[in-house]
């Protein structure tokens, strides 16, 4: 018999709200507020707990998304998990649902700075089911629509969680800070010689530090 759990990723920035509130509700002494560092390891532990996850959902961004885009040299995904439900059987973990607001962004590199060369977004519904080498990889995806139907797919989709979705997705502060935690560790893990990226149009901004 197959085991379901739930879980939950807000933004990292819901979240450090959440913990300011805890930690005033639990100490009468006023508690120092979290920092921005703070708030982006915190979201990188996150991502942490389930590197296989992210790494086939990127997989298939990069792949099916991104390739749909005027290309960069390299494309980098920005997966927000809203919600996601994972079963296990015997404690193995064998299929994902996972509702998220799906970025993918194609860059060229220029000097020391990451240039936007294109990209955009796509929320929606992923399945990832293990193969026969006990790989992850997304079988399925059902994208928010576009137009007219865009708001009744959305709340088609992501059901009793449209609410988290739609405050993810509407705000822009959040969602740049969640972008440059990815781009940061896509250029940590590739070991990139690059400190600032840019969109055309925009001031460049630093990649924080992981």
């Amino acid at each position: 018999m197959k085991k379901m759990k739930s879980w939950m990723i807000a933004a990292f920035m819901m979240w450090c709200g959440v913990m300011a509130v805890s930690a005033c509700q639990s100490n009468s002494k006023a508690e120092a507020p979290i920092t921005r560092e703070e708030s982006d390891k915190a979201f990188m532990a996150e991502i942490e707990k389930s590197p296989e996850f992210y790494a086939a959902m990127n997989k298939y961004l990069a792949e099916s998304i991104g390739s749909q885009y005027a290309p960069g040299e390299m494309c980098i995904p920005c997966a927000t998990v809203v919600a996601c439900d994972q079963w296990t059987t015997d404690s193995v973990v064998d299929s994902v649902v996972v509702l998220g607001d799906f970025w993918v962004f194609n860059f060229n590199v220029v000097g020391d700075t990451l240039k936007t060369v294109s990209g955009g977004d796509h929320p929606g519904k992923m399945c990832l089911k293990k193969n026969e080498k006990g790989e992850f990889e997304v079988i399925s995806f059902e994208q928010v629509e576009d137009g007219s139907n865009n708001l009744q797919s959305a709340k088609r989709i992501f059901g009793e969680m449209y609410e988290a979705f739609h405050s993810i997705n509407s705000d822009q502060e959040t969602r740049e800070q969640v972008r440059a935690i990815f781009i940061a560790k896509y250029v940590k893990d590739n070991k990139l010689p690059v400190k600032f990226y840019q969109d055309y149009g925009w001031p460049a901004r630093e990649i924080p530090a992981l």
